[in-house]
């Protein structure tokens, strides 16, 4: 098993070559969390995510053979990240693996630190298994995104950081995929403070730390999409149980919009960029799940690699929800100035018109009649029920389109 000393020698081993990324106090987010929260922001590193930090641990640890022959990996896109920057400055060759569904900023960055990028597989799994299959015909060693003890021991130097920063901690949140990061940062963290409570955060849609830990081995959990497709992992690694097992206090589940919420605030409060499995364990700090109040809590953001139409579309349902955008189909008679008399009544409650659409054949309406999607930009849930009841008394039918 993984031991504390593996994880000091990979710190002074990747040291001059890894970004050792802040931590950072956010009196914003302690409001909201009700607890004191510090930002671990491994997002800031050069490729994106603290993955990078396991890579090289692993690269500066093959052999003269190994480094001949050249590497290969299957990732979802931040573990190939970090092999391809740091192999190519070392004249390492790496052939990276990803499902096809990878967002184009993580396929293209692989690419552009100077890996052979290959696209097979409809998740990760089949990926991974596709990639371990080319590497042993072909002779490449195969660096495993997470149950391989280097890049295990690479990813608790997160831990050896937070220590060294003052902070007496009570609580850390980690996002959990395979378990490498929480394994590492878990051991690092308990085996010099075991009262530090190390907590897991998945996606919901893949809970599969959960069902192994409640299973007492590693189990496949069905495949699903989700947008923290960092953490995407059917199944726990066999290296990284033993350490869920020894060093996680617990591991608790986040929603899509609980993960999508967070990404937002992050952006809006914290002006730092997430993608999805960065976020998660924020996620659950600002959801209430990580079972306490009042403490101080370091809160892992452990990626920043969001492709920007997933962020547009993150952007536009936050304010949905939030109630700063409205969109309302309104049903008129149609006949002139009956536009005119309803952009009459948003004006006098103060709403910003951004789009409309009109529709004569469809939605249901009669002839005689016709339906307008109205989007507008609204000051929040107060304000869109004065709005609401500014229609009705208006004598307007409509209804609310998400």
């Amino acid at each position: 098993m993984l031991t504390p000393e593996a994880i000091e020698a990979a710190a002074a081993r990747i040291g001059g070559a890894i970004y050792e990324s802040p931590l950072v106090y956010s009196e914003t987010l302690t409001g909201m969390a009700g607890n004191a929260i510090y930002l671990k922001l491994e997002n800031l590193q050069i490729t994106g995510s603290f993955k990078e930090r396991g890579a090289l641990n692993r690269l500066l640890t093959l052999s003269d053979d190994e480094r001949r022959r050249g590497v290969i990996a299957a990732s979802a896109g931040n573990h190939g990240q970090g092999i391809a920057f740091h192999a190519a400055r070392r004249g390492i060759a790496a052939q990276v693996w990803m499902p096809l569904y990878t967002p184009l900023i993580k396929v293209t960055a692989t690419r552009g630190y100077g890996a052979d990028v290959v696209l097979e597989g409809e998740n990760y799994d089949e990926t991974y298994h596709a990639a371990l299959r080319h590497g042993e015909q072909t002779g490449l060693t195969f660096v495993h995104a997470f149950n391989n003890e280097d890049v295990i021991a690479g990813q608790g130097t997160i831990g050896l950081e937070m220590l060294r920063s003052g902070v007496q901690f009570d609580a850390v949140v980690v996002p959990v995929g395979g378990g490498g990061l929480i394994g590492g940062i878990g051991c690092a963290i308990k085996s010099r403070n075991p009262n530090i409570r190390v907590i897991g955060v998945q996606t919901a849609r893949l809970p599969s730390a959960q069902a192994a830990l409640r299973r007492g081995e590693p189990v496949p959990v069905p495949a699903a999409a989700t947008l923290a497709d960092g953490i995407a992992v059917r199944q726990t690694g066999s290296l990284t149980f033993p350490l869920l097992k020894k060093y996680v206090d617990e591991v608790v589940t986040v929603e899509e919009e609980e993960i999508a919420s967070a990404i937002l605030v992050l952006l809006e409060q914290e002006k730092t960029l997430a993608e999805g499995a960065g976020a998660a364990a924020l996620a659950a700090a600002l959801a209430g799940k990580i079972g306490c109040s009042g403490k101080r809590v370091a809160v892992l953001v452990s990626g920043g690699n969001l492709d920007v139409s997933m962020l547009s579309r993150i952007i536009e349902r936050g304010l949905l929800r939030d109630g700063r955008r409205l969109r309302l189909r309104i049903h008129l008679p149609d006949h002139p100035g009956a536009l005119q008399r309803v952009a009459a009544v948003i004006a006098v409650n103060q709403a910003n018109i951004v789009e409309t659409l009109h529709n004569r054949a469809h939605y249901g309406v009669s002839l005689g009649e016709t339906a307008i999607d109205i989007t507008m930009e609204t000051r929040g849930q107060a304000h869109v029920e004065k709005l609401h009841g500014a229609l009705r008394d208006a004598g307007y039918r409509f209804s609310q389109v998400d």
